[in-house]
């Protein structure tokens, strides 16, 4: 998960010290394969919203949505 906040953050911003980690877990091929996956994700979620594209409501209660970060740790980030 702190490789896809890694990744979604603008700018993006993946330690070293992270990525080593990933490559004790991972083989390359498979970190190829997640990383396009999560840019793909990325790429998409952004296109949707420049066109103000919503959910169709297809998995309502189908999934478990994170809770909202407390605004201090927000700010943080920004």
């Amino acid at each position: 998960m702190e490789y896809t906040d890694r990744m979604t953050q603008t700018p993006v911003d993946v330690p070293e010290k992270l990525f080593s980690r990933l490559t004790e877990e991972f083989s390359e091929a498979q970190l190829v394969e997640l990383t396009a996956a999560i840019a793909w994700e990325n790429y998409r979620a952004r296109f949707d919203h420049a066109f103000g594209i919503d959910t169709e409501g297809f998995s309502e209660a189908n999934y478990c949505a994170l809770p909202l970060r407390p605004a201090k740790e927000q700010a943080a980030k920004a």
